[in-house]
């Protein structure tokens, strides 16, 4: 896996690639199914923290929430999971009431209900065994009063889609009123711990594996658990100084992410830094010379196009584009006992003044097969599109015509 990883790490983040590519093939292995094809990018997500430095990135083995619990308990083992998607609290009315008390008592007994009804919710859930109470909204004080004196956690998932994995991983479903969940839609949890993260306090949410289960059996681990259907989602928990720099490290965790998923479907691998570009532009070239009529002009233009992705790297990197593609097109169409020449020759992004070439096969420059075909058949498309536009349509702004402009103040003419 390292191998398509680190080229698509480093597109992003180069020079960082020997720390982000051993973390993303952990993470993919961790997750991938007995059937690779089955691999879903989901189970991989991203969690940053700010403070610290790249090489303190770290993988963790179940979900991570990147806040502490609500509640005072912030640990807990083979414990049933109550998830609701609605806020943790009393309900509230639609429309607004006035109350008339007369005296103390009856301010005292005004809340007592409230208290009692509240109370009795969380004691039904502690009734039925559940430890762990994820909810999507806000938890309310006296909820939260509540569920301290029973020793249960509380924690706050507020983005949807997180609290959709979260139900994914520990097999729940989520519930829309406040309420005791029934065995079907109740979840599970080997273990729900609180870790410290660079000053950060985070929850983590994880199943243990089978060589853990086998080496900590519990008496309290319930006879449903086995049967509940788990993902085996990873967290890819990053560090960093700046939010840019995070932001930056975490689209190059899923551009490796996909890679992987597109190795799932199609396996084979180029050589990338233009080598397998220069190749196809030499090919099509001499294609197109030994094609009779008009058409061979069109192919040995599209030969040509081919190079502008060496150009661009050229530019990119700082040194002449034009001496580089000149470089190129000899290592392609030299012989091969010429030394450093062959279809895998490609660009060396570390030349410094002038322009270096480097095999890109050797030096562990590799690119899925898929994404340049894709890439190049899409870009044929929109060429091809362009082309057969015959005419242009002029847009007008939207709201009819616009009033004149008045010409200076409204009571000059006073």
């Amino acid at each position: 896996l390292l191998k398509a990883v680190r080229t698509a790490v480093a597109s992003k983040q180069y020079g960082q690639e020997h720390v982000l590519a051993p973390l993303v093939a952990e993470a993919v292995q961790a997750s991938m199914p007995r059937d690779a094809t089955r691999f879903s990018v989901d189970n991989v997500r991203v969690v940053k923290i700010m403070g610290g430095g790249l090489a303190q990135s770290r993988v963790v083995h179940g979900m991570v929430l990147p806040q502490a619990p609500e509640t005072v308990c912030h640990n807990a083992q083979f414990a049933r999971v109550a998830v609701f998607s609605c806020p943790v609290d009393m309900g509230q009315t639609e429309t607004k009431g006035t109350v008339l008390l007369h005296n103390a008592n009856e301010m005292l007994d005004y809340t007592k209900g409230e208290e009692a009804q509240m109370e009795q919710a969380v004691r039904e859930l502690h009734d039925a065994n559940v430890k762990v109470v994820v909810c999507g909204s806000g938890v309310g004080d006296l909820a939260i009063h509540y569920l301290n004196r029973f020793d249960m956690i509380v924690v706050r998932c507020p983005s949807k889609f997180e609290l959709r994995r979260l139900c994914r991983v520990v097999g729940a479903n989520p519930l829309a009123r406040f309420g005791v969940p029934t065995p079907e839609e109740m979840g599970y949890c080997d273990e729900v711990r609180t870790d410290e993260i660079g000053g950060d306090r985070v929850t983590i949410l994880r199943q243990w594996s089978a060589s853990e289960l086998a080496s900590r059996p519990s008496a309290d681990r319930p006879a449903f658990a086995d049967r509940i259907q788990r993902s085996p989602l990873v967290t890819v928990v990053l560090r960093g100084a700046t939010v840019n720099a995070l932001d930056d490290a975490e689209r190059a965790v899923d551009d490796g992410v996909n890679v992987i998923k597109s190795l799932t479907k199609d396996a084979r691998l180029v050589p990338g830094a233009c080598a397998t570009e220069m190749e196809l532009s030499r090919r099509v070239q001499e294609r197109a010379e030994q094609t009779p009529g008009i058409n061979q002009h069109a192919m040995k233009a599209f030969g040509q196009a081919l190079q502008i992705f060496a150009r661009t790297l050229g530019d990119n990197v700082g040194v002449d584009s034009t001496a580089l593609v000149a470089k190129l097109i000899a290592a392609h169409h030299a012989s091969a006992s010429d030394g450093l020449v062959g279809p895998s020759i490609g660009i060396d992004v570390e030349c410094e003044n002038e322009p270096r070439v480097l095999d890109a096969k050797e030096a562990g420059i590799l690119d899925p097969l898929s994404v340049k075909q894709w890439a190049i058949r899409y870009a044929v498309q929109a060429a091809l599109t362009v082309l057969q536009v015959d005419q242009i349509v002029m847009a007008k702004t939207a709201g009819g015509p616009k009033l004149p402009k008045q010409q200076g103040n409204w009571d000059d003419q006073d």
